[in-house]
């Protein structure tokens, strides 16, 4: 094979697209654990509630593999990876010669040390054999607790009270503290609270209580036992790094990559949630497990894996979410209120659930969290992304709800239109 891609998310996605950009007939093989293609997996919520059907998940349809001449060795695991003969070994004892590898193996759920946590009943929620599994009980449980503060948290007890469950959420500090400040997250819980879902804020996890049977009693909280039926552990993901590890690639947070989604060995890449990248707005390389990011590495490592030379320009931070019509995102730098440099500008309406945060150093725009009312999300993000300097007037237009593309610079529309 010319190109080997291991694992099925939306970073093989955009490899298979960036591959193509540049190659159009080397031969290019998908291995995954999983059962099926490529699927949205912000999805899964809506398929445990009965929003959408199985049909509706694939991110690409079946004509996208066979168009691009795609082979997939589904429900397949990668043992081993043996750089030194370009090969990978398969569960099944079969050898995969590579020309050029890309490793995007996603996370896994990262199960804490609580007493009680291995056993019936305790379940995840990152993938769509998760959700299959749910789907089987969703109709037969009464009470569910859910343990994290995450989007997958949040997700997985929206699915569950769609379907009329009584849902509690468990959470150590506040919900969505890596994407919104904590106006933010009052304003999504005291939302989802008006919709039947309970929250224990500030409140840690001791143990999984179980009866005689195995079968779970509830969780022992710092505020007392809450009864369930089902537990979602939601506490986080954890990039899985074990090949890389096995074949002396250099990690840290996740897989180290350079501008062009390359490791240390030159015939092997890295993308998405499993890659530690560069940072748009910092410079600094970090692991940013959001979509948006996982697809742009995928396709700067497929361009480069097949001979571009594109430098990555960088991920970014961004969330955009909405929990029972509240509309939410958060871009950039959200969290640096009393930093040095930084100046912050609020707008609050907690009567409409209506919140807008404006994160200014220097005289660029560098983040943005907004709540209820998110029309102007893009051409804020713009702002963001572009590092478009600001003058007073600019500013003042930002800060009043106003980021018009009138602001940008003559020479980035001139090089738009230049370059539809």
């Amino acid at each position: 094979m010319d190109y080997v891609i291991v694992g099925n998310g939306v970073s093989a996605i955009g490899a298979i697209e960036g591959i193509r950009q540049h190659d159009t007939s080397g031969s290019i093989l998908v291995v995954s654990d999983e059962e099926v293609p490529t699927y949205g997996r912000p999805l899964i919520s809506y398929y445990l509630s009965d929003k959408i059907k199985f049909e509706t998940l694939p991110f690409r349809p079946e004509e996208f593999y066979k168009k691009n001449n795609v082979e997939m060795k589904l429900g397949s695991r990668v043992l081993s990876i043996n750089s030194a003969e370009n090969k990978l070994i398969l569960d099944s004892g079969e050898e995969v010669q590579y020309g050029k590898l890309l490793i995007a193996t996603g996370g896994s759920p990262v199960q804490p040390p609580l007493p009680g946590i291995e056993g019936p009943g305790v379940h995840n929620f990152t993938t769509v054999a998760h959700a299959e599994a749910l789907r089987e009980l969703v109709d037969k449980v009464q009470k569910v607790v859910v343990i994290g503060a995450g989007l997958i948290a949040l997700k997985a007890a929206e699915g569950f009270a769609e379907k009329g469950v009584d849902v509690t959420i468990v959470v150590r500090s506040r919900i969505m503290r890596t994407y919104f400040d904590d106006t933010a997250s009052e304003l999504i819980v005291e939302h989802l609270e008006k919709n039947g879902i309970r929250f224990l804020q500030g409140c840690g996890t001791k143990e999984i209580v179980r009866l005689g049977d195995g079968t779970i009693k509830g969780v022992e909280t710092d505020e007392g036992l809450v009864e369930a039926d089902v537990v979602i552990v939601a506490a986080g993901v954890r990039p899985n790094m074990g090949l890389a590890t096995q074949a002396g690639i250099e990690t840290n947070q996740g897989i180290r990559v350079n501008d062009y989604m390359g490791t240390n060995d030159e015939d092997v890449f890295a993308a998405g949630d499993v890659a530690e990248a560069r940072d748009l707005l910092t410079g600094e390389f970090t692991v940013r497990p959001i979509w948006p990011n996982a697809y742009s590495q995928g396709r700067y490592a497929g361009m480069n894996m097949a001979g571009a030379n594109n430098p990555y320009t960088g991920g970014l931070s961004m969330n955009s979410i909405t929990y029972y019509g509240l509309a939410t995102i958060s871009v950039g730098e959200t969290n640096l209120d009393g930093d040095e440099g930084y100046e912050t500008d609020v707008h609050l309406d907690r009567e409409r659930s209506v919140y807008r945060k404006l994160i200014f150093k220097d005289d660029k725009l560098v983040g943005c969290i907004l709540i209820g009312d998110i029309d102007a999300a893009g051409f804020y993000t713009s702002f963001i992304k572009n590092g478009f300097k600001l003058d007073e007037d600019a500013k003042k237009r930002l800060t009043e709800g106003d980021p018009s593309p009138a602001l940008w610079p003559d020479e980035f529309i001139e090089g738009m239109m230049n370059n539809p």
